[in-house]
């Protein structure tokens, strides 16, 4: 006997009844487009066939000499201009930040006169280019021709003439010097003020000393402030540099004067400049980020991956990948007429 619930003959039975069509307001009804974005295809196509062309006129234009450049570029002579441009570095960098450090805490100072004293050293210092200042240095005999020790307004116990106390490299590393510190200055006063003062207060509260304060507490902080611009800083003195060939020092901006001023190959030699500027600059930046990384760990409780580690975890990806292919195919069990796999 036929159920009740049986569909007439000729229709369609409840589970295959066509679905009824979506509204037109239904968003399954939208059809999905991508975006396409003409302006930044040609923008990215523009750009690549500027570089193709930029890379092809320095593989192609035989101006560019890059057989001198192979001669010169590891040659003994520029080896050891890049030696001197790197002591030139670190000798006003490490002066610098230490006496610039000292100019930002008198700044920062109660006192007037310690106030005053930081505030027009950093003024005058900023206000006189680099290389008025190498050259002042450079003839300082000239103003005194004898340096000495003694009481002040009174007689002198001990002096030495000036040339016998300060060389050419000894002008050059104290005019980077005292230039650096008006700048460093300012960088280590931005981040010092970058802390709350609370926690200054906190750290009074509890009974630290203000020396302590300022060594555990305010400095690792700052550093996050500081680091950025410092860096940037440096990069610039690493540059900045090349001005002291007003003092004939034997650095790499100098040198390279010197090679293309007795051969004629200006362009070679500058390029040799170029590419030396270029791997210090790359080394520089590389162990600011690695420094800027080690400071952020109080902020940054999970710090991005650094490139190498992007690298590895890339490999890794691949390597995977690639034995995921080589994996034998297993072919599927089918079940058969009673649900038995055969």
């Amino acid at each position: 006997m036929a159920s009740t619930t049986d569909a007439p003959p000729g229709a369609a039975s409840p589970g295959t009844r066509p679905k009824a069509p979506p509204a037109p307001d239904d968003p399954a009804s939208l059809k999905v487009v991508p975006a396409r974005h003409y302006a930044r295809w040609a923008a990215a196509v523009a750009v690549t066939v500027l570089v193709a062309q930029f890379v092809h006129g320095l593989a192609t234009n035989p101006v560019w000499e890059w057989n001198v450049f192979r001669d010169y570029v590891l040659s003994e002579t520029i080896v050891q201009a890049v030696w001197v441009t790197l002591q030139l570095t670190a000798y006003a960098t490490v002066l610098g930040f230490l006496l610039g450090t000292v100019l930002a805490f008198m700044r920062l100072s109660r006192s007037p006169v310690l106030q005053t004293v930081a505030w027009t050293y950093i003024w005058v210092f900023r206000s006189i280019p680099m290389i008025v200042q190498l050259v002042f240095w450079f003839n300082l005999s000239a103003l005194y021709a004898e340096l000495g020790v003694g009481i002040p307004f009174g007689p002198v116990f001990w002096s030495v003439d000036s040339n016998s106390l300060i060389g050419t490299i000894g002008a050059a590393i104290i005019g980077l010097t005292l230039h650096q510190a008006a700048y460093a200055a300012e960088i280590v006063r931005g981040g010092v003020i970058s802390v709350d003062h609370g926690q200054l207060e906190a750290a009074a509260a509890l009974g630290i000393p203000r020396l302590r304060q300022i060594r555990r507490i305010v400095l690792p902080q700052a550093m996050r402030a500081i680091l950025p611009t410092a860096g940037n800083e440096i990069i610039g003195l690493l540059k900045g540099t090349s001005v002291v060939y007003v003092m004939s020092i034997g650095e790499l901006f100098y040198q390279v004067q010197v090679i293309y001023g007795r051969n004629g190959r200006v362009i070679p030699l500058l390029l040799v400049a170029t590419a030396w500027y270029v791997v210090l600059t790359s080394l520089l930046s590389v162990a600011q980020y690695y420094v800027e990384r080690r400071y952020a760990r109080g902020a940054n409780r999970t710090p991005p991956p650094t490139p190498f580690q992007r690298a590895r975890r890339f490999v890794r990806t691949l390597r995977a990948a690639a034995a995921q292919r080589n994996r034998p195919v297993v072919p599927l069990k089918t079940p058969g007429p009673l649900g038995v796999s055969r």
